[in-house]
């Protein structure tokens, strides 16, 4: 299989150079527009907190993994990313990644419940730019049920599993007791939300929330009991909170080191948990030279890390072991889709459904005409399938091994060969 990735995630880079390759659902799509055909015949995006990864079938034989990195690194204009901030995979390798990844186990949070969908939703993405094809959308399928299983088969994401809720734990750890400090959460989108409600749960002192868009802060403020002010006029109300975290999906620092010292003058630098759990960045990582400023980025996050990996170590070898069965039936698949077995397979159809349609009609003619019947009717058959034959040994002498694949899978599918493979 001629699949191949490259991946830099939290394994092999710091957060500022992972910040700098990120990429948002409209760059993603414009991304695939760039290499569609011209690097990738079919492939795969996906873009989260902690990695950025590209999946694919090579449209040419000589494309590389440098060619790949290339185009990434130039589309993001990534100054400063070397060959070694990249993880290189293929065939197998690469796909049992990939079902790594969507099952969490790969995650800076050991069985993150974020991820799933996330990936999912990387698939569709592909899929609604024309990105995928037979074997990526194979690769989608098993990818999905594997990380269901995890979830339903293993308790490697039992409980809340995040990268928000990992803050709010460290955040715990800074201040022993959460009852009488006041917390500003920027942004309400999906991580933001969830911080939002772990702070509530935690019993935080004063709840407070601030989106571009209004109306969904006041909507979550409503739920949890908390205050929504206007995003405009968050950094006047700065000095008044013992906490900020930050998860929005700007593309670019919305507090800078400035604005936030001049918060702490006003508080008369009492101090201030800033915890940033955005990619990219929200708030000016110089913040953390202020004084009695505790500033934190997802890469601080160390401890909680290694808490949540010892209570889920038994869980990754039960996960590794679904993710080796679905990959074996990945490979199964594709090792399958050789033109003999598939010829076989269309003959044997075509003559059950022969057989099946003579035996039914068989009083329909005397004795003597039953025998010719049988004759005529497999004569029938083998014309039928004469050409088709032909056409299927060609396509394995003319094409490369995932042309051939993409090809016999068409007729496969045409004829529900699969089905009935399956029914054997």
């Amino acid at each position: 299989m001629n699949l191949v990735a490259i991946a830099i995630n939290h394994h092999t880079a710091p957060i500022n150079l992972r910040e700098a390759l990120h990429l948002s659902s409209d760059e993603i799509s414009e991304y695939i527009g760039k290499v569609k055909d011209s690097l990738f015949s079919e492939g795969l995006v996906v873009s989260t907190c902690n990695r950025t990864e590209i999946y694919g079938i090579p449209a040419k034989k000589d494309i590389t993994f440098k060619d790949i990195q290339d185009s990434l690194i130039e589309f993001k204009a990534g100054f400063g990313i070397q060959p070694e901030h990249f993880e290189n995979l293929q065939a197998a390798e690469a796909v049992r990644h990939l079902f790594s990844v969507i099952c969490g186990i790969d995650s800076l949070i050991i069985g993150d419940n974020q991820i799933y969908s996330q990936v999912k939703d990387s698939f569709i993405l592909a899929d609604n730019n024309h990105f995928t094809g037979t074997i990526m959308k194979r690769v989608y399928d098993l990818a999905l049920k594997t990380g269901k299983r995890a979830i339903s088969e293993t308790a490697i994401n039992e409980g809340a599993v995040t990268i928000s809720f990992a803050a709010v734990q460290l955040i715990e750890k800074i201040f022993s007791s959460l009852n009488k400090k006041s917390a500003l959460v920027i942004g309400t989108g999906e991580t933001g939300e969830i911080a939002a409600k772990h702070l509530s749960e935690r019993g935080i002192g004063k709840l407070t929330l601030t989106n571009r868009t209004f109306e969904k802060a006041e909507l979550l403020a409503d739920k949890l009991n908390a205050v929504a002010i206007p995003f405009p006029e968050f950094k006047n109300e700065l000095h008044k909170f013992d906490i900020v975290l930050s998860a929005t999906s700007a593309p670019e620092i919305i507090l800078t080191k400035d604005e936030l010292a001049a918060a702490m003058k006003k508080r008369n630098y009492a101090s201030m948990v800033v915890m940033d759990i955005a990619i990219p960045r929200d708030i000016d990582a110089g913040s953390r030279e202020i004084d009695y400023v505790f500033y934190h980025d997802i890469d601080n996050l160390n401890v909680i890390v290694d808490q949540n990996l010892k209570k889920r170590k038994d869980e990754i070898s039960k996960v590794q072991a679904i993710i080796e069965e679905e990959l074996k039936s990945l490979l199964d698949w594709y090792n399958s889709l050789e033109a003999g077995p598939t010829i076989k397979i269309l003959r044997d159809l075509f003559e059950s459904v022969r057989a099946e349609e003579v035996k039914s009609n068989i009083n329909r003619f005397s004795d003597s005409d039953r025998e010719k019947l049988d004759i005529v009717t497999k004569k029938i058959i083998n014309k039928l399938l004469h050409h088709p034959t032909v056409e299927l040994k060609k396509i394995l002498l003319e094409n490369d091994r995932d042309e051939t694949v993409q090809k016999i899978s068409l007729i496969r599918d045409l004829f529900g060969l699969n089905d009935s493979h399956k029914k054997e």
